[in-house]
């Protein structure tokens, strides 16, 4: 018998009401961690039958978290996918794990390149403290033997002395030739992990769909950009950008068509944005670009530029090379004031974007506060 949707929603609270910690009790018996799981799992494979998903591992993952409840995201998105018996598609499954498992992956990444570099310098220590030992040892049998060459000797003595001077010799640059090989190879493997941890860092800041800045990179820099504007008396201008009518092209076209225009958008603000600027997703199909040393007036030419550019692009359907139309893209522009916080730059640009697209969209409105704090588009 096919699992209902009532059912699965009916699970799908008993789910979010248990805990590992704090077990319920259903017809009559304490449901535990075990039988939790056992509950989810079953939920989220019928889930997966009923809606025509291959029962992969990585599928499971998205439709466990469903079920469990512990990523109100993942519930929210699965659960109007369900609602609305929207199609779960490979290109829309690949999505999801990219939008809710990505930054899990990297943390657990991170974390295990970094408990590499902790055992490597351990290591390190480890044979710096023993070379330490052995030097000291040397340094002692040095002295022993200069106080015994003070002392009145015989020939054979003195020879003797020597013999013994001489392999210790020996035998401490034998352990100092291969500390210099351990530590030589040490610090190799320490610079391939600090390689790797800078990868991992950088895939953290990038959006894996377009291979722009993230939304974290991007708060990050904005931080950075308005304190050195400020330290350097330099105006500081944001563009919010926003893609026209994406929803429907994505309900038209399918969510991998949609992919493609993301990436054709962000390709065009790389195409625009140079040195210190900085493009970057900002969520779904909105961009933003931080634009060091520009005032208002530069940063609407530069959102005109942008506009312009995505909409002289053409969209091709790489399955049969057909033209699909064009794109638009609607901006908004504000210049940091002298006192305001990263966020109210936000807000005023994000503004300026809805008067953009009240004004019939693919166009560029600019915004500034006066002394009451409102604001006004033009």
């Amino acid at each position: 018998m096919a699992l209902t949707l009532s059912f699965t929603s009916t699970e799908h609270c008993l789910a979010k009401d248990m805990t590992p910690e704090n077990p319920v009790t259903r017809v009559g018996k304490t449901v535990n961690r075990y039988e939790r799981a056992q509950a989810l799992a079953k939920t989220a494979i019928g889930l997966m039958a009923e809606r025509a998903v291959e029962p992969s591992p990585e599928n499971f993952e998205l439709f466990f978290a469903f079920a469990s409840g512990d990523n109100p995201a993942v519930s929210r998105v699965i659960g109007d996918m369900i609602a609305g018996r929207k199609a779960f598609t490979p290109a829309v499954l690949d999505d999801l794990r990219r939008r809710f498992f990505a930054k899990a992956r990297l943390e657990e990444a991170m974390d295990s390149v970094g408990e590499s570099v902790a055992e490597t310098l351990d290591a390190m220590l480890g044979k710096l403290e023993k070379a330490g030992r052995e030097t000291v040892d040397y340094g002692k049998a040095l002295s022993a033997a200069t106080g015994e060459l003070g002392a009145a000797q015989t020939p054979q003595g003195v020879r003797k002395l020597v013999d013994g001077l001489i392999k210790a010799t020996r035998t401490m640059e034998e352990r100092t030739a291969a500390l210099e090989s351990e530590l030589q190879n040490s610090s190799r493997e320490v610079a391939e992990l600090k390689t790797k941890l800078d990868d991992v860092r950088k895939e953290s800041l990038t959006d894996p769909l377009t291979g722009i800045a993230n939304r974290k990179a991007f708060d990050t820099e904005l931080s950075s950009a308005i304190r050195q504007a400020r330290e350097n008396h330099e105006p500081l201008s944001l563009l919010m950008c926003d893609i026209d009518h994406f929803k429907s092209f994505n309900d038209t076209f399918g969510h991998q068509t949609g992919d493609q225009v993301l990436r054709l958008v962000a390709n065009c603000l790389s195409e625009n944005v140079k040195g210190r600027d900085t493009a970057a997703r900002y969520g779904g199909e909105e961009f933003v670009v931080i634009i060091r040393g520009a005032p208002l007036e530069a940063a609407v030419r530069l959102a005109d530029q942008i506009r312009g550019n995505v909409e002289n692009k053409k969209l091709v359907k790489k399955s049969t090379g057909d033209i699909l139309g064009t794109i638009t893209i609607s901006i908004g522009a504000a210049e940091l004031d002298a006192t305001e916080a990263p966020s109210s730059l936000i807000q005023r640009a994000d503004a300026c974007l809805y008067a953009a697209k009240n004004a019939g969209r693919n166009c560029v409105r600019s915004t500034v506060s006066d002394d009451k704090g409102s604001v006004a588009a033009a």
